[in-house]
């Protein structure tokens, strides 16, 4: 079905943009026929949209509809919060400053079309705006008071659009159509939209490009049309059903904002946000795995004052982790009492608490994957040769990774897999990776963690292409839950 573009008045509206149907507000609030159509994308260009105005219930009928609205309500919500501007304000500030930085007057204001403005020079802050913001028309204000501050954001009606720039907004929205997901006429028909947010730039991606591939048709087979998105596409999230991470996830980094924002739209999210802020901070983990009386080496979490005496009763050797540490950055070992407070004031530099942990070397580790507290896959990750974690970072930046084996979950003692289960569900019922170490012949968990690593020949050793429909059939019965 053709997107919808909401009016006041059709009558009024001078401009036509190709392969949409133009409707007035009240057609579309009143209208049976126009409420059909689940996914139909509506762009919602009333020019009021305060709260029980008409363009408020356009955006807030359609979401009740399975439409999806731009702007949606809790955009539309977050435009009037004053907390949310002042963020928006502090994250883009450096983009700000440098976009400003020529204006000779102490006000200015800046004119978004569907995430974009005419002047060049622009381009990137009207961008950075309507992915926070995300509306078809915008006017942003910007006032110097010593430096520039974002002071208002506001959506404009098309009367408020100078004539001599209508040309750019239907290109615009033009532009902005043809950007939106498409099903391959030759794929199998699809019922839903999937987002999956990766970065190609990534030394150490979570699934490399060939994998990707795999999720992609994986998704066509059960019924999901996939589209590979980037960090720039904040303001398309909620043109998708649902939204999956296939890129290096942290609390403070656009990937918690994508799950945050996903979710507050009623998607379907791996990983969702609850997810990303609990296995990506190892001091939520340590105290939630000893609550839960799950076994793991003695672990302490550790501040400034008792730090040396934690680790004089751990004894040395002991592994020292920021509570935000990755692919094993952030973690390193105490060798030597003698040793501690130079690493201790090096990790106390970032973060008032750290995570101490006993060293219990073995020859691998195990990687349990699991999604919604059911086993994926099993693998054995060897230690980097003659080092003493799987990943080894040298002091150029070089990564060097041992060796790995991906078994049948058959094979895995039943302890192992136990053990893993309970684990991950104490993070939720999201896609983990549970590290576990066997010890004296007993099972040990070393970390959860979200978005764990998926790659073509690696953890799909196994069960090849099955492992990648798991993962769409559990992404398509969330959607049909939904």
């Amino acid at each position: 079905m053709k997107p919808l573009l909401v009016v006041d008045s059709p009558k009024r509206w001078p401009l036509k943009i190709p392969e949409t149907e133009l409707v007035s507000s009240y057609d579309y609030l009143a209208d049976p026929k126009l409420a059909e159509g689940a996914g139909r994308k509506v762009f919602n260009l009333c020019r009021s949209f305060r709260y029980q105005a008409a363009g408020y219930y356009v955006s807030l009928l359609a979401e009740a509809r399975g439409h999806r609205p731009l702007p949606s309500v809790s955009a539309i919500q977050d435009l009037r919060l004053a907390p949310m501007l002042k963020i928006v304000s502090q994250d883009l500030d450096e983009l700000i400053q440098t976009n400003l930085r020529r204006i000779k007057s102490d006000t200015f204001e800046l004119s978004i079309y569907f995430g974009h403005n005419l002047a060049a020079g622009h381009e990137s802050l009207a961008t950075a705006i309507f992915n926070a913001f995300p509306a078809p028309l915008l006017r942003a204000k910007f006032e110097r008071h010593g430096t520039w501050k974002l002071v208002s954001v506001r959506v404009i009606g098309l009367g408020d659009v100078p004539d001599s720039h209508r040309n750019f907004v239907v290109e615009q929205a033009e532009r902005y159509l043809r950007r939106a997901p498409r099903k391959s006429k030759a794929a199998a028909p699809t019922k839903y939209d999937l987002a999956i947010l990766h970065d190609p730039n990534d030394p150490l991606p979570p699934s490399s490009v060939e994998t990707l591939k795999q999720f992609v048709a994986a998704g066509e087979s059960v019924g999901i049309a996939c589209d590979l998105i980037r960090k720039d596409a904040y303001g398309r999230i909620a043109e998708y059903d649902a939204l999956f991470i296939r890129e290096t996830t942290n609390v403070n980094h656009h990937t918690y904002r994508f799950a945050r924002r996903a979710e507050a739209e009623g998607m379907v999210v791996i990983d969702d946000p609850r997810s990303i802020l609990r296995c990506t901070n190892k001091v939520y983990l340590a105290e939630t795995l000893a609550r839960h009386r799950i076994a793991t080496p003695k672990t302490l979490i550790l501040s400034r004052d008792n730090a040396e005496a934690g680790l004089r009763s751990l004894g040395f050797p002991c592994v020292l982790k920021r509570p935000d540490s990755s692919f094993s950055a952030g973690v390193s070992r105490c060798d030597t009492e003698k040793d501690a407070p130079g690493m201790l004031a090096s990790f106390f530099e970032e973060s008032d608490l750290l995570v101490a942990q006993e060293y219990v070397p073995t020859d691998f580790d195990w990687r349990i994957g699991t999604l919604g507290g059911e086993v994926l896959f099993a693998s054995c990750y060897d230690m980097a040769p003659g080092h003493w974690q799987i990943v080894e970072r040298d002091a150029s930046g070089g990564v060097h990774q041992g060796d790995f084996t991906t078994v049948a979950v058959s094979a895995v003692p039943p302890e192992v897999i136990k053990l893993a289960i309970r684990a991950a569900k104490t993070m939720g019922d999201g896609l983990y990776g549970v590290d576990l170490k066997v010890v004296k012949g007993k099972p040990v968990v070393i970390e959860v963690n979200d978005n764990p690593n998926i790659d073509v020949g690696v953890e799909d050793a196994a069960i090849g292409d099955e492992l990648y429909r798991r993962i769409m059939q559990h992404i398509f019965w969330k959607l049909e839950a939904r």
